[in-house]
C-alpha cells in the first residue's frame, strides 16, 4: 500500500506501514503534538482487553467440577501457571497480585500475537474504508508499553509508601547502599536512578522486541514477491511465537519481583 498519490515502493511502504493512525494525521492535532494520540494503537489495546476479560468471564460462568472441556482446561493451566509463579516471586501478603500478573501475561500475550496477522489483513480493508494509517499491534507502540509500565511503577510507589510508610521509604532512598548522612546525595542519586529505571527498562523492552519483529514481516512483505513471502514470513512467525510468549512472561515476571521489592520492610 501507498499513501494517496504516492507510488508503492518498498520505503513507502515500510513507511506506510510504521505510521500510526494518531490524531495529528486526520488534523485533530498539530503535526507531532506532545498530545496527539495513536488511535489505533488504543483502539485494538482496549479491543483485545475487552475480549480478554469476557472470554475469561464466560469459562468462568460455565466452569463445572466435571469433566471440563477444552477451553476450561486450558484457562486453569494459565491461571496454575500464574499462580505457581507468583506463590515463589513474591513473598508479602497481598490479593491484588495474582490477578494482575495473570492480566498482565494474557493481555500482552494476545496483544503480541497480533503481530502474526497477515501484514494487509487488516490495513489494507482500513485504507478501503477511507483510514489511511493501521498498525494492529499495540506493544509495537512506545506509547502501550511505556504506559503500562508507568502503571506498574505507579504500584511500586503506592505500596513502598503503604508498606513501609512514607518516611521508611525516604530512609530506603537516602541511606541505601551506603548508611551514613555524608552519603545521602550519592544514594539519592543511586536510588532514583535505579527507581526510575525499573519502568523504562520494562516498557522499552517489550516495545523493543516487538517493534524488531513487527519490522522484520514488513520487510519480508515489502521487499520479496507475494509468491516467496511465505518463505521467508512462516519461518519467522514460528520462532516469532516463542518471542511473543517469553516477552509476555517477562514483563509479568518483573512486575512480580519490583512488587514484591516494593512489599520489603527493610529495616
Amino acid at each position: 500500500m501507498a499513501a494517496p498519490g504516492e507510488a508503492l515502493t518498498p520505503s513507502s511502504y515500510i513507511s506506510h506501514h510504521l505510521t500510526n493512525l494518531s490524531t495529528d494525521k486526520l488534523g485533530l492535532a498539530s503535526e507531532g503534538s506532545f498530545w496527539s494520540v495513536h488511535i489505533d494503537s488504543l483502539f485494538f489495546s482496549v479491543l483485545i482487553g475487552f475480549g480478554f476479560l469476557w472470554l475469561f468471564r464466560s469459562v468462568a460462568k460455565k466452569a463445572t467440577t466435571g469433566v471440563p472441556g477444552k477451553l476450561q482446561c486450558f484457562v486453569e493451566m494459565l491461571v496454575e501457571f500464574v499462580d505457581e509463579n507468583v506463590r515463589e516471586t513474591f513473598h508479602g501478603k497481598n490479593p491484588l497480585i495474582a490477578p494482575l500478573a495473570l492480566t498482565i501475561f494474557v493481555w500482552i500475550f494476545l496483544m503480541n500475537t497480533m503481530d502474526l496477522v497477515p501484514i494487509d489483513f487488516i490495513p489494507y480493508p482500513a485504507e478501503l474504508l477511507g483510514i489511511p494509517y493501521m498498525k494492529v499491534v499495540p506493544t509495537a507502540d512506545v506509547n502501550i508499553t511505556l504506559a503500562m509500565a508507568l502503571g506498574v511503577f505507579f504500584l511500586m510507589i503506592y505500596y513502598s509508601i503503604k508498606v513501609k510508610g512514607l518516611g521508611g521509604f525516604a530512609k530506603e532512598l537516602a541511606l541505601h547502599p551506603f548508611n551514613h548522612p555524608i552519603m545521602i546525595p550519592f544514594n539519592l542519586l543511586l536510588e532514583v536512578v535505579s527507581l526510575l529505571a525499573k519502568p523504562i527498562s520494562l516498557g522499552m523492552r517489550l516495545f523493543g522486541n516487538m517493534f524488531a519483529g513487527e519490522v522484520v514481516f514488513i520487510l519480508i512483505a515489502a521487499l520479496l514477491p507475494w509468491w516467496a513471502q511465505w518463505l521467508g514470513s512462516l519461518p519467522w512467525a514460528i520462532f516469532h511465537i516463542l518471542v511473543i510468549t517469553i516477552q509476555a512472561f517477562v514483563f509479568m515476571m518483573l512486575t512480580i519481583v519490583y512488587l514484591s521489592q516494593a512489599h520489603e520492610d527493610s529495616h
